[in-house]
């Protein structure tokens, strides 16, 4: 169902950017003499709506109790709309770490939560998942003020697919077991599936819920403690949902949040000698500088969800219209701030320039504005830092010579909005063809033939994900296997249902998350063999 939603938002921003009104102004021209369209200021110039929620949780959760940096120290976390200060959050350091790791090694190893009944466990998941949904409405308000993201796409997509993954798991939670293994001799042979024990985990800021939700979920559910690192950006929602763990029975010391930045907190969890395990999603440099971080300390086995730059193939035999909206939805989706973003935009050269006219008007009409007005679909972008990188990546595009069709600035003088971005006449070896911009920047290529498009889709250091828009079914199964990603959505995009599991090649992760795989990456195999007296049989 969950997923069903997240889809649904394409269809619900198509009707949106027909109903929107935006201004019209002249257009002016690229260097390659294209006419270039405006976009209008109006919908980030008018007043912004109050977020209908309190700020009720900034300092670290410890031990089931909410304490002060151990240093006292605390950093601004800001409102995307408007670089304004919104709270003042508790800043984690080594010391805060080593108190909320010592606090996981304990329940882990005294307290009750590894020895309850694994249906005693699945219950409290349950009880959580009941409460956010009960408070999804001020939970998505706090969601989209931290992170800048849409209140409707936080609110109706992102708050039921996490609820659904915290029921998932604690589904999952008394179906975690062994094995019976016949051997050559007279023995017993029963494999054990033990909880790892304390989990470190970091998680990022372009979805903070579900990404804590992706983590941990199957933590819990296989009889882990965890210590989480939240991203300075947007720690707060991840407080306020622990905060309900706790009114869910969890008890103290099982679930451990510290707020704090990556070269500090991050690194001292990452290098922690008491943590047996760690997952990290984020960028692909900081996840080599993690690897390297546990394999120097304790070589903690680690999960990486890294960086994308995912191809989106528009095939000849494609539904011109519908193919349009689908590579609009895959790369505009959270203000193009995804790491499976439909970034490469391959579209078949007898389909190419209908593709590029129809792309530009559909990019156009993108209502940009503040995110808790109804009809928005494209918010700010996250913090000063990822809008001067957008803007940069646009340059380098100009400079390039690709053709800019819309687009190619800031929308607005306040806050970090940037205008809905389409290059046409890309080619592979241009920075915005390679880099991960995380940001509304579409960049279309053309391509002639399906051993061409395979050749070029896979030409990438990454592969988190890919797209396929086909009406042939040969074409999609051909594409599907030779492509080397993760995830490939064919004639859909961004489907994310719990049990589908999701990662990526080369130097996109590794490991996966969701569904019945990402229970392995919590577990030890344990083999236990005892000799059989005069058995019955074998």
């Amino acid at each position: 169902m969950a997923a069903r939603r997240l889809s649904s938002l394409l269809s619900r921003s198509l009707a949106a950017s027909r109903s929107a009104s935006l201004l019209s102004f002249p257009g002016r021209t690229s260097g390659c003499g294209r006419s270039i369209g405006r976009f209008s200021t109006a919908a980030v110039a008018e007043d912004l709506i109050t977020p209908p929620v309190q700020i009720s949780y900034t300092q670290h959760l410890i031990n089931g109790q909410f304490v002060d940096a151990a240093s006292g120290k605390k950093f601004p976390t800001h409102d995307p709309r408007t670089g304004e200060v919104i709270a003042h959050v508790a800043e984690g350091d080594a010391e805060d770490i080593n108190r909320a790791v010592a606090a996981a090694r304990k329940a882990f190893d005294e307290g009750p939560w590894p020895r309850m009944t694994a249906y005693e466990r699945s219950r409290i998941l349950m009880r959580f998942a009941d409460l956010v949904e009960k408070h999804s409405d001020e939970i998505a308000a706090l969601e989209t003020w931290n992170n800048g993201k849409p209140y409707e796409q936080a609110a109706t997509a992102e708050l039921p697919l996490f609820v659904r993954l915290f029921y998932y798991y604690a589904g999952w939670a008394d179906k975690i077991h062994g094995l019976t293994v016949p051997a050559d001799g007279d023995y017993h042979v029963q494999t054990l599936h033990e909880p790892i024990g304390v989990a470190g985990q970091i998680i990022p800021w372009n979805f903070p819920l579900v990404m804590f939700a992706w983590k941990v979920g199957p933590a819990l559910a296989c009889g882990n403690t965890i210590v989480l690192k939240t991203a300075e950006q947007t720690p707060l929602t991840a407080l306020y949902v622990a905060k309900l763990f706790h009114e869910a029975g969890l008890p103290p010391g099982v679930l451990n949040i510290v707020s704090g930045y990556g070269p500090t907190a991050g690194a001292a969890l990452a290098s922690h000698m008491d943590v047996d395990k760690l997952a990290f999603t984020g960028s692909t440099a900081t996840g080599k500088i993690v690897l390297e971080l546990s394999a120097k300390s304790n070589l903690k086995p680690v999960t990486l969800e890294l960086g994308g730059k995912s191809p989106f193939i528009v095939c000849e035999d494609a539904d011109v219209d519908k193919a349009v909206e689908l590579a609009h939805f895959a790369l505009f989706f959270n203000q193009g701030q995804c790491c499976c973003a439909g970034s490469r935009t391959f579209v078949h050269e007898r389909i190419y320039d209908e593709f590029i006219e129809k792309a530009k008007a559909r990019a156009l009409r993108r209502v940009v504005g503040d995110p808790f007005k109804k009809g928005v679909e494209q918010g700010p972008q996250i913090d000063p830092e990822q809008f001067e990188k957008i803007l940069r990546y646009i340059r380098s595009g100009i400079q390039s010579n690709a053709t800019l069709e819309c687009g190619g600035d800031r929308l607005g003088s306040k806050g970090y909005f940037v205008q809905p971005t389409v290059f046409s006449n890309v080619q592979d070896d241009m920075l915005i063809a390679q880099d991960e911009i995380f940001g509304p920047v579409q960049s279309i290529l053309k391509f002639k033939d399906t051993d061409e498009v395979i050749r070029r889709a896979n030409s990438t250091r990454y592969g988190l994900a890919a797209g396929v828009f086909t009406s042939s079914l040969d074409t999609a199964n051909t594409l599907s296997r030779a492509l080397r990603a993760g995830t490939v959505w064919v004639n859909c995009f961004d489907v994310f249902d719990a049990a589908i599991p999701f990662g990526g090649y080369k130097m996109s992760g590794i490991g996966r998350e969701k569904g019945i795989y990402s229970l392995h990456n919590y577990l030890q195999v344990k083999a236990v063999v005892t000799p059989l007296k005069k058995a019955a049989w074998l």
